[in-house]
């Protein structure tokens, strides 16, 4: 009976519902799903009324609040409020509008000397004759700084190994023009060089700087061409490792040594191809010309360059007289150091206490020595009592304390005995 109710009720509902899903079907209602509708669309526009009113309240809350919530610095960014009445696009009406300042400026201290001297760093072709062996050519490419206009023509300092040989000599300028160099001078000791272009080519010059005042740490930026004219007017920077550096410089390729070059370190990249550029201080001040470095695997950031201090009186001796007018004694010399301990006793008949200085070896005729009355196997030990161990401290002592025409007392051995004598100081031209 239960079961059979329970049929029978089913039943009617199944009918019920086919035909209400029939009638929804076609479009029609019965009136049982009418009055149904109507009070599922009350409770739905309750529904839609009482959301609409959270969200303005809501809305409201937060307009309100944001200005307090910037003010306590709570919120993660700055409201910004809009100007002159402008309407918001789409992307500012979605997000809160916030204030961003982004600065980015290239111009530095580094740039701007950098704009400052660059176009003053030129090539320098080095063209060698043909020979049996090769044809005429290229023998290699270096650089060099211009440092000065007068008179039409247009100054530039680079090193000597850098013009070495040279049969020809071309400068290239910053934009790619080739124009013919004159050599007006060339210095093997001091490995500096001047030429001379025409000035209607250039359009800026190099200012030099004081190489004195250069301190340890202090910011530097190497110009030239390294590896030639395919990299032209590249820039490295770095600091100033050392100053007042000595290293040995063997001209003749004997294993000795025949100059102390005083120069400063850095660790700016100096390649093959830099030579004769300039090192320039953070002002855009030439204080120094590029010359060499420790070429070695195991040896990194080692380079070095002439002090501008001390190639100015070089430069300037090169470009008025072709040549640098060192004072001159007429002597060929060799460091005890050299000479074995059986000649010294036996040839130079030294005291055993004396162990450094300079012998002669040769005395030039009518020289300053051979006026001084100075002979062979006489050995120097001191010049104006400055003490000499050695060629070097001789050489480094008259070239850069001593000029032409300067007088100078030198202290020496002759047979065992200590004399001294004063000779005047004249001309010599390398």
């Amino acid at each position: 009976m239960l079961i059979h109710d329970y049929n029978e009720k089913w039943v009617v509902y199944r009918k019920e519902r086919s035909l209400r899903k029939g009638l929804v079907r076609m479009g029609y209602y019965d009136d049982h799903y009418e009055q149904y509708r109507q009070i599922q669309k009350r409770k739905r526009s309750g529904w839609f009324v009482s959301t609409l009113v959270g969200a303005v309240l809501g809305a409201f809350l937060v307009v309100i609040s944001i200005p307090a919530l910037s003010r306590w610095d709570v919120l993660p960014y700055d409201v910004v409020p809009k100007e002159n009445g402008q309407a918001p696009n789409k992307e500012t009406a979605k997000t809160p509008s916030v204030q961003q300042n982004v600065s980015v400026d290239v111009t530095s201290q580094v740039t701007k000397a950098i704009d400052k001297v660059s176009d003053a760093v030129v090539g320098v072709v080095n063209i060698q004759e043909a020979s049996f062996w090769s044809q005429e050519g290229e023998a290699g490419v270096g650089s060099g700084v211009i440092y000065k206009k007068e008179n039409g023509k247009a100054f530039i300092v680079t090193n000597h190994h850098v013009v070495e040989n040279a049969s020809q000599l071309e400068v290239s300028l910053k934009d790619g023009t080739r124009v013919p160099a004159k050599l007006l001078g060339s210095d093997m000791l001091m490995d500096l060089a001047v030429l001379e272009i025409d000035a209607k080519h250039v359009k800026k010059v190099a200012e030099f700087g004081n190489s004195d005042t250069v301190k340890p740490g202090e910011p530097v930026i190497a110009i030239g061409n390294p590896l030639g004219l395919q990299f032209a007017g590249s820039v490295t920077q770095g600091i100033i490792s050392g100053t007042n550096r000595t290293v040995e410089v063997d001209f003749d390729q004997d294993g000795a040594p025949d100059w102390n070059a005083e120069v400063l370190q850095t660790d700016a990249a100096i390649n093959p191809g830099n030579s004769g550029g300039a090192l320039v201080n953070i002002e855009g001040q030439v204080i120094g010309i590029n010359s060499m470095k420790i070429a070695q695997e195991e040896v990194e950031g080692i380079g070095f360059a002439i002090p501008i201090n001390t190639a100015i009186p070089i430069i300037s001796d090169l470009e008025k007289y072709g040549q640098v007018r060192r004072p001159y004694m007429g002597v060929e010399l060799r460091s005890l150091s050299d000479i074995s301990s059986y000649h010294l006793q036996a040839t130079l008949h030294l005291p055993k206490n004396v162990t450094e200085g300079a012998a002669i070896i040769e005395v030039v005729p009518m020289s300053p020595a051979a006026q001084a009355g100075l002979k062979q196997f006489d050995v120097i030990v001191a010049l104006d009592d400055h003490k000499i161990r050695n060629v070097l401290d001789l050489r480094k002592y008259l070239y850069t304390k001593k000029s032409i025409g300067d007088e100078m007392k030198v202290t020496f051995y002759r047979d065992g005995e200590k004399r001294t004598v004063t000779m005047k100081l004249a001309r010599e031209s390398f």
